[in-house]
């Protein structure tokens, strides 16, 4: 599973006399917390620096940002993102830099030295992390259902197949991020079959364990929206050449690990999983 790192973008005024108040107080301390930071300065982009700034605002996890003399643009920026119902850290030297405005949203007030603003934002971060995490569990939930195993007979072998359909919803009141891609992690011995072709899969270094990738069918969920995903599961029950014992009916149980990769993180899911397998029509 990847390593998702928060990002959190930084909005401050570009003085050399902050240098340092970014390089240590800000990024260093970011870092030391498993967060991302940067301004916009950093970075490589196409696009004018106000359009570039709006994006990043809107790309990232959270808002840092220096309001140490009332910088306008600062201001202006933190306005957008406080828009755009994005948490903030909001970081000053001096309570008197608080316009009327923004006295309602806290802020961590420091008393100039790189060692205060560490300390006092490594809090805060850790907050901003931990509901970071909660709004990103609270996006895309996942379900699934098992349908009744169908079974294949012949002289020499028995195959079971059956649905798993997943479901997925977005419970919350804004787009969902960008779902990359859909892992499904079984035993071995299964297929998975999605849109009708075989999954591409891999196995685990125990060699136990298979992942099998499924693209997913929507990218992006409204507010309230959901969508399915079927997959059909099949493998070898029976075998003449392993010696194994012959049945009229298979149970297969255990569990399934669901990996959904969006742009924001990987969110996972265990399901268990109990299926009958029968030649019995329904």
């Amino acid at each position: 599973m990847p390593n998702y790192q928060p990002f959190a973008f930084v909005l401050m005024p570009f003085d050399r006399e902050f240098s340092d108040i970014y390089r240590f107080g800000i990024k260093q301390t970011a870092e030391n917390c498993g967060v991302v930071a940067e301004r916009v300065d950093e970075q490589h982009f196409s696009e004018t620096i106000l359009e570039r700034v709006y994006r990043q605002i809107e790309n990232s996890d959270f808002i840092i940002a220096e309001m140490t003399g009332k910088n306008p643009n600062v201001f202006y920026e933190v306005g957008y993102a406080h828009a755009k119902g994005k948490l903030c850290a909001l970081v000053t030297q001096s309570a008197t830099d608080i316009p009327f405005d923004l006295k309602h949203h806290p802020h961590v007030v420091y008393d100039g030295s790189i060692a205060d603003l560490q300390k006092k934002l490594t809090q805060k971060i850790k907050w901003l992390k931990e509901e970071t995490a909660k709004k990103k569990s609270e996006t895309i939930s996942a379900s699934v259902r098992a349908n009744h195993g169908s079974l294949e007979k012949s002289e020499y072998l028995h195959e079971g197949t059956f649905l798993l359909t997943l479901d997925l919803k977005n419970n919350s009141s804004r787009r969902s991020p960008e779902i990359e891609a859909i892992y499904i992690t079984t035993s071995k011995p299964w297929r998975l079959i999605s849109k009708g072709n075989e999954c591409p899969s891999n196995i685990d270094s125990t060699g136990n364990l298979k992942r099998s990738l499924i693209s997913p069918s929507l990218q992006r969920l409204s507010p309230g929206a959901f969508f399915q995903e079927r997959i059909k599961f099949e493998r070898k029950l029976w075998s003449k050449f392993t010696g194994e014992e012959k049945k009229d009916e298979y149970t297969s149980k255990g569990t399934v690990i669901v990996d959904i990769v969006t742009g924001e993180g990987t969110l996972s899911y265990e399901f268990s999983i109990d299926v009958t397998f029968d030649d019995i029509p329904f």
